[in-house]
């Protein structure tokens, strides 16, 4: 009865240690799946400045090269207006020309895309983006600030339009209400929140130093 004792302690030993080995084998996979040593590329579109903050932040978090869309044309600083036409080219498919242009973007293998929620789309100047450029083989990495309303059908527009890439989970959170007039949020404690939440992200999608 002792012997099948102490047998019963050894297997579950042995049990116990192939376990380990095993989560620790998946763990180290993980960490290959995605090397500290890839090229990272943040670009971003950013009205009241939201979205450019959290792109602040995931920069200090994973350094890179750090990019901001502009159009060739601004749009016009009023909100109904700048609503009016945002529903204008969402409605024709229209691609506003971009003044930004990224050389050697095939260097990339990692690209983090930013933007607020439009209209509960995704904002033109980046779909002109990812419509003028290849991501084949790239990994794309979404984030979102928004008023309240969610991401709507950004994230899936962006999956539509870079077929041949990686994507990794997205990250959203609630910036200011431009129709009610509550413009940049993400300062003081807001901010400080935020960082919190992009750090646990990134280390939840491996991006983490």
């Amino acid at each position: 009865m002792e012997k099948l004792k102490n047998y019963s302690v050894w297997f579950c030993a042995v049990l116990l240690l192939l376990s380990s080995c095993s989560r620790a084998q998946i763990s180290m996979a993980e960490k290959k799946e995605m090397p500290k040593d890839k090229n990272i590329l943040i670009v971003y579109v950013s009205r009241t400045k939201n979205t450019k903050t959290i792109a602040g932040i995931i920069h200090q978090n994973v350094s890179g090269t750090l990019v901001e869309l502009e159009l060739e044309n601004s749009y016009p600083e009023d909100y109904k207006a700048i609503v009016d036409q945002v529903a204008k080219e969402n409605e024709t498919n229209f691609l506003p020309p971009l003044k930004t242009k990224i050389r050697d973007i095939e260097k990339y293998d990692v690209i983090f895309l930013g933007f607020p929620t439009w209209g509960m789309q995704l904002p033109p100047p980046m779909k002109s983006f990812l419509s003028q450029n290849s991501f084949k083989g790239k990994t794309i990495i979404p984030f979102n600030t928004n008023a309240g309303y969610g991401i709507g059908s950004s994230f899936e527009t962006v999956k539509k339009l870079v077929p041949n890439s990686k994507i990794l989970e997205g990250f959203t959170i609630k910036g200011g209400i431009e129709r009610d007039g509550i413009l940049f949020v993400m300062e003081g404690k807001k901010k400080v929140e935020a960082e919190k939440k992009v750090k646990e992200w990134l280390t939840r999608i491996g991006m983490s130093k």
